[in-house]
């Protein structure tokens, strides 16, 4: 089991909940409407260790303003885009560069894109038809003044451990 690092967005709760709860893996499991800081974070054993660190180390950022304007695409996912995305890259990058044993997504992925998942699937029609609904309730603005340190258990739910204030 292991833990991740997000930005929490309750504001797009109302706008993006439903859709995330009926077609993406995460959130029937507990995780709400979110911006992944870092993912996989450390392994759930060794969170009670590295919290401390995690929570200076973001302190250590100024709280931002973001707004979700758009939604956009990846191969089988729609999201929402926030800006300013380098706010969020900024986290990612100290983290990750405190954990270089844990590098976002595994290092998957050559850039990290900051951004809100809204829907998985492989059905272009499908992730069409939420867009339409989605975008006339953009744009969505958060004042992001935390991240949170959710663990995922046994059981594959996710539970945030911690909320860690910017500055």
């Amino acid at each position: 089991m292991t833990s991740a690092v997000v930005v929490h967005v309750p504001e797009a709760e109302p706008v993006v909940g439903e859709w995330r709860r009926a077609h993406t893996y995460d959130a029937p499991l507990g995780m709400p409407a979110h911006v992944t800081i870092l993912y996989p974070f450390v392994a759930r054993a060794e969170v009670a260790e590295a919290e401390p660190r995690l929570a200076e180390l973001v302190a250590g950022h100024e709280a931002f303003d973001a707004t979700f304007v758009r939604t956009a695409r990846f191969p089988g996912v729609l999201y929402l885009e926030p800006e300013p995305a380098e706010r969020f890259l900024r986290l990612t990058g100290a983290i990750a560069a405190a954990w270089p044993e844990h590098p976002p997504y595994e290092g998957a992925h050559e850039t990290v894109i900051p951004h809100l998942t809204v829907a998985e699937s492989d059905d272009a029609s499908l992730l069409d038809s939420i867009a339409a609904e989605v975008e006339p309730q953009l744009p969505i603005r958060e004042r992001v003044v935390a991240a949170s340190l959710f663990v995922e258990h046994d059981d594959g739910r996710w539970h945030e451990r911690s909320r860690l204030p910017l500055r």
